[in-house]
């Protein structure tokens, strides 16, 4: 995947340093657009009202922590993000990736890894909008499927059926009120030939 040097690139990092450094290394590799925030709640506001491309923070910042943060930016604006710890555990990681979070950075953070994990945030991001999408279109093609079920009273004769209130309607007013079916009518061969003996 190659990366357009263009995008706007979040940086969370109340130590300094650390941040200059990250900053540093994004603009030697060719990034421009940098923003930058101290702490949780900066990052969520500035996430909803900049809209990054994509969100390098630090899980230990104030206010609000990396976790907590990742988890109120993609309730209000998804976004890919790459969490930059000093530990790993399991425990965290799961925490992490339940909080919406792509990819991770192990402090401090090599220059050619930074690259890496934006690389694979995004692309993690990507997939996971595609099936969210794909999730919204099933969840809503489920919810304009009427299904007929259980045993419906039909008259041998006529071929009306009774429906919840006891009423006979015709089997293609039922049909159409209970389905998405749409009916178009023709005469099969057999009805066909016997219309044909009756005019002779």
């Amino acid at each position: 995947m190659i990366i357009d040097k263009s995008i706007k690139i979040l940086v969370v990092e109340d130590e300094y340093l650390v941040s200059e450094d990250i900053i540093r290394g994004l603009k030697a590799h060719g990034y421009v657009d940098i923003i930058e925030a101290s702490d949780g709640e900066e990052a969520f506001e500035k996430t909803c009202a900049l809209q990054p491309d994509v969100v390098l923070m630090d899980i230990m910042i104030p206010m609000l922590d990396g976790i907590e943060a990742a988890r109120k930016i993609q309730d209000c604006c998804p976004t890919p993000i790459v969490i930059i710890t000093a530990y790993e555990s399991p425990d965290l990681l799961e925490k992490a990736v339940g909080a919406g979070v792509s990819a991770f950075l192990t402090k401090p953070p090599q220059q050619d890894e930074i690259e890496r994990a934006i690389v694979i945030a995004l692309a993690r991001h990507a997939d996971l909008m595609e099936v969210r999408r794909l999730n919204m279109e099933l969840e809503k093609s489920l919810s304009e499927i009427k299904t007929l079920r259980g045993i419906i009273p039909i008259c041998s004769y006529c071929k009306k059926i009774r429906d919840d209130k006891g009423l006979w309607e015709k089997l293609e007013a039922y049909l159409h009120s209970h389905s998405e079916a749409e009916f178009s009518h023709g005469v099969c061969p057999e009805c066909y030939k016997k219309i044909m003996e009756e005019m002779d």
